[in-house]
């Protein structure tokens, strides 16, 4: 896969939702982790945080929205319920991206909001869990960035033995 990607969530206050958003941005191979204006009880995040995140790839825990900062060329990706986002199987991802949760109460903030290049939101009904958001975009960005083939027509997939090879000439 081309490119990398970090992903992080602004005002998390819940250690265990921040745990397994971490966990499941070290098994999808994020560059990086962050947090804006994180609640100080979340350093509890090691409890949940069952592969050692923190062991394997940066975090960096900004004070404020002014203290973000992000590699040159690097788009930041709001994850948000907005009218005008786009929804999530209809956006290209950038090759490099941050993508930014909001708080489990609440929205992305509107001067966050203001920051981001693009802003996309999941098609669901309502607000889902954050680590499960977080998840969902990770899940998005692998199928379009992994270079998978496309998938069957028919339900299931073939199984290996199955696929017809071509066959050698002469």
């Amino acid at each position: 896969m081309r490119g990398y990607f970090g992903i992080g969530a602004e005002d998390i206050s819940k250690p265990m939702n921040l745990g397994a958003l971490m966990r499941t941005a070290h098994a999808f191979g994020a560059s990086f982790f962050f947090t804006i204006n994180a609640h100080p009880k979340v350093r509890e995040a090691y409890n949940s945080d069952t592969s050692r995140s923190f062991d394997h790839m940066p975090y960096y825990p900004w004070d404020d929205l002014d203290a973000l900062r992000l590699p040159k060329g690097c788009a930041l990706v709001g994850v948000e319920l907005t009218d005008d986002a786009v929804e999530l199987p209809r956006f290209q991802h950038p090759q490099a991206a941050a993508y930014v949760l909001g708080r489990e109460r609440g929205s992305i903030s509107p001067a966050l909001l203001a920051r981001c290049q693009h802003v996309v939101k999941i098609p669901t009904k309502f607000c889902v869990n954050v680590g499960l958001a977080g998840a969902l975009v990770m899940y998005d960005r692998l199928l379009a960035h992994g270079g998978y083939p496309a998938r069957p027509i028919m339900p299931g997939g073939p199984p290996p033995e199955m696929v017809q090879k071509p066959k050698a000439k002469g």
